[in-house]
């Protein structure tokens, strides 16, 4: 079975941290730049991973302001 691609693999990481409470909603996601240096990935793995998550609805891009983790996580119950 081939590997996961890199953007799927940091998408998973990143995921994970939302599902374990590492980042909570409203939290802003590492910049691209320190997203690519922590992971040792190019820009266009970044992006395909975020765009994986906002897909999923785990994420919102706010244009020059950054990634934050939705405030509504999918699959979440109400409050």
């Amino acid at each position: 079975m081939p590997a996961k691609p890199k953007w799927a693999q940091l998408a998973d990481h990143i995921r994970g941290q939302i599902a374990s409470g590492e980042l909570v909603p409203g939290a802003k996601l590492p910049s691209t730049a320190q997203l690519c240096q922590e992971h040792g990935v190019s820009t266009i793995v970044v992006r395909q991973a975020i765009f994986a998550l906002r897909t999923e609805g785990l994420v919102e891009g706010v244009q020059g302001v950054g990634v934050f983790v939705a405030e509504q996580l999918p699959n979440a119950p109400d409050r």
